[in-house]
């Protein structure tokens, strides 16, 4: 994974604490000065806030002017009885209130008010994110998928009104075809960019690039000023 020099200024990088229910979730909220949005990482298990692959993105996404906050949807408590039996990653409508949860919290803070929100998903957390963008409407700006479960959506996605971009590898047949599937029940903006030679994880050379150029894109054309003359990915 190769890693780039930030030219951008940052306003604000913290951690934080996000209270959701009964649930305080540990975050790390970053962005650049004059941002234009803040993208919300929703992954479904462990801690996702400190996954290497997220944070390459997110890195590509705050040089294209947007903020990101990377957070763990599970407490430290939940994560080992997840890790069990798996059953909090599957449960999508709990953790798309989760991530509901967090939105009103990000909408609600002072420095941050305003800005588009939009949702970056993976693993089971891209059917979280999904399901949360269809309830929540034009409050979500965007979504893009990195090797994700769109289809544990079911029947909400033709209800989804966010532009939505699902990545897959190109050796990754199984996700592919469930991909496919949860794609042609997307009803608005959408696409899907298969990454030639790539697995599940975008772990070969250059692969994870692509999929943070294709990821910067996305949510730069339909979150802020940069990007909006470039040919859509």
């Amino acid at each position: 994974m190769a890693h780039c020099m930030a030219e951008y200024q940052m306003a604000l990088h913290k951690a934080v604490r996000i209270p959701v229910g009964n649930a305080l979730l540990n975050g790390d909220l970053q962005v650049p000065e004059d941002a234009s949005g803040v993208v919300l990482f929703a992954d479904g298990s462990g801690s996702s806030r400190n996954s290497p692959r997220n944070r390459f993105l997110a890195e590509a996404i705050r040089e294209a002017g947007m903020g990101t906050l990377l957070f763990d949807l599970l407490t430290q408590a939940e994560e080992p009885r997840d890790a069990l039996t798996c059953s909090l990653r599957f449960d999508i409508p709990w953790l798309a209130r989760r991530l509901v949860g967090i939105t009103a919290w990000v909408e609600n803070q002072p420095e941050i008010h305003g800005l588009k929100v939009g949702y970056c998903g993976a693993s089971t957390g891209t059917a979280a994110a999904l399901m949360a963008a269809a309830e929540l409407g034009h409050r979500v700006a965007a979504v893009v998928s990195r090797g994700g479960r769109p289809d544990l959506a079911g029947e909400v996605l033709p209800r989804v009104m966010a532009p939505t971009l699902l990545i897959v590898g190109g050796y990754d047949e199984t996700i592919m075809f469930l991909n496919e599937e949860a794609y042609e029940k997307l009803p608005f903006v959408k696409n899907f960019r298969i990454v030639p030679g790539a697995t599940h994880l975008f772990d070969e050379p250059g692969k994870l690039e692509q999929v943070a150029q294709l990821t910067a894109h996305w949510f730069g054309r339909h979150m802020g000023p940069r990007f909006r003359q470039e040919v859509s990915p």
